[in-house]
């Protein structure tokens, strides 16, 4: 998967009201509205600091485990 891809199928995941997609605070990051992380730039952040992980299988398991039940 492309950076592009994997960034719309996150966005995707955020918008889609039978998930569960919060965001969390962080003193880094001064250029978000009180601090705080969208749900896509956590998970953007840690694939990027992650190489080997595969984007694909990530997401399918974020999916799993974010889903409202």
């Amino acid at each position: 998967m492309t950076l592009e891809e994997v960034t719309l199928k996150l966005q995707s995941l955020q918008d889609d009201p039978n998930m569960q997609t919060y965001s969390k605070y962080s003193p880094t990051a001064p250029e978000w509205p009180d601090n705080r992380l969208p749900f896509v730039e956590i998970h953007l952040a840690y694939l990027r600091t992650h190489k080997t992980v595969n984007p694909a299988h990530y997401i399918s398991n974020l999916e799993l485990m974010i889903k409202k039940r």
